[in-house]
């Protein structure tokens, strides 16, 4: 593993963190002085984070099937669109929250190179040239299901953008987006069991990505097959193993990954019952280590910094969770408040000087301060 120090660089980096104070048991945490929660200033922060990311081809860990030695090729002359970023996974999520930032920050100090990249990595030739990797023998499996729900949310992003180059981007982009889709519609009525890990392989991430994809699209076919399999997988759950969390290299929570996605898929109160027995604890903040931050011992390591974005998206799938239950629910202030806790302990490490983490932890950050928009 090649490892990027750039400590020189890191103060140019630093993350303006806002403290996060609670308004009321049936409102969600804010940002102090008040929303939005994420300033233009961490904008930019994040976003040349992504910049560095999306173009810088070393080291990159591709997940690559050789059928033959004439498939022994550099990453950027697989993947001519998203060849950055360590991974594939990573460099489509960082075009996503590219999007997503200037979206929100129309003058956003990088907006012109962010619209260049874009430009650049999301031409009608260059996703061509990534649909059709899907395409060749013995991948059925690239970035199954991560990679995937991380590319129907670019697609959703820049469809819900009402700009003249989102709208060349996306029409770029939908082949792609097609050719994913279809591999949703094809292996999860095939898969027999959940997969409940806390990384890529997660069953209820790939699957809540989806089912946002196929809501804002408008895709029935795809919002009926995510609702079903996720009823099929996780309905009749009940009282978690979540003490057994965290897994050393998570960068998700099983448990809360299930809930986020369940939250979405179930009515209001067959989520609230279906969460209480699935979580008996979450009203008294059990199991405790759950609702504490995970320990990072050590960044410049890739498995390690996982917890920083365990940190991260746990505090996401709370404030969703804690959202979607009753207003006198006791469980959603426990929720609001180890959300809040996991976010003070991540988002201060985000620029990290470290690549490994650098190169996807902005992401994350960038979700959780705007997932729910």
């Amino acid at each position: 593993m090649t490892r990027t120090r750039r400590p020189a660089r890191l103060a140019q980096f630093a993350i303006p963190f806002a403290i996060v104070i609670m308004t009321s048991p049936d409102q969600p945490i804010r940002a102090a002085p008040g929303p939005p929660t994420l300033t233009r200033e961490q904008a930019s922060t994040f976003a040349r984070l992504a910049l560095a990311g999306v173009q810088k081809d070393y080291p990159n860990k591709p997940e690559h099937v050789l059928n033959g030695s004439a498939d022994a090729q550099v990453p950027r002359a697989l993947h001519p669109a998203f060849y950055g970023s360590y991974d594939w996974h990573s460099a489509v999520h960082g075009h996503w929250l590219l999007v997503r930032l200037l979206r929100r920050f129309p003058d956003l100090p990088e907006r012109a190179e962010v619209r260049a990249v874009l430009a650049r990595h999301l031409s009608a030739e260059n996703l061509k040239a990534e649909a059709d990797y899907f395409a060749k023998p013995n991948r059925q499996s690239f970035e199954r299901p991560c990679g995937w729900a991380w590319l129907l949310k670019l697609a959703e992003e820049l469809h819900s953008w009402d700009d003249p180059d989102a709208r060349q981007w996306v029409k770029n982009l939908q082949p792609l987006a097609d050719v994913i889709v279809a591999r949703y519609l094809s292996y999860f009525p095939k898969q027999t069991y959940p997969v409940r890990v806390g990384v890529h392989a997660s069953t209820a991430f790939g699957l809540a990505f989806a089912h946002d994809y196929a809501r804002s699209m408008g895709h029935e076919k795809l919002r009926t097959l995510v609702e079903e399999r996720a009823r099929n997988y996780f309905a009749k759950d009940a009282d978690v193993p979540a003490a057994w969390e965290p897994g050393g290299n998570d960068f998700f929570s099983p448990a809360l990954a299930e809930a986020d996605l369940m939250r979405r898929v179930l009515p209001p109160a067959e989520f609230a019952a279906w969460f209480r027995r699935f979580l008996p604890g979450a009203a008294r903040g059990e199991p405790k280590v759950l609702f504490m931050p995970a320990t990072v011992t050590d960044r410049s390591d890739p498995q390690l910094v996982h917890l920083d974005g365990l940190n991260l998206s746990r505090a996401w799938a709370m404030r969703g969770v804690a959202a979607a239950l009753p207003p006198d629910d006791p469980a959603r202030r426990v929720l609001t408040e180890s959300a809040a806790r996991h976010a003070a302990a991540a988002l201060p490490h985000v620029a990290s000087g470290e690549y490994v983490g650098e190169h996807w932890l902005a992401t994350f950050a960038v979700y959780l301060h705007t997932g729910s928009e």
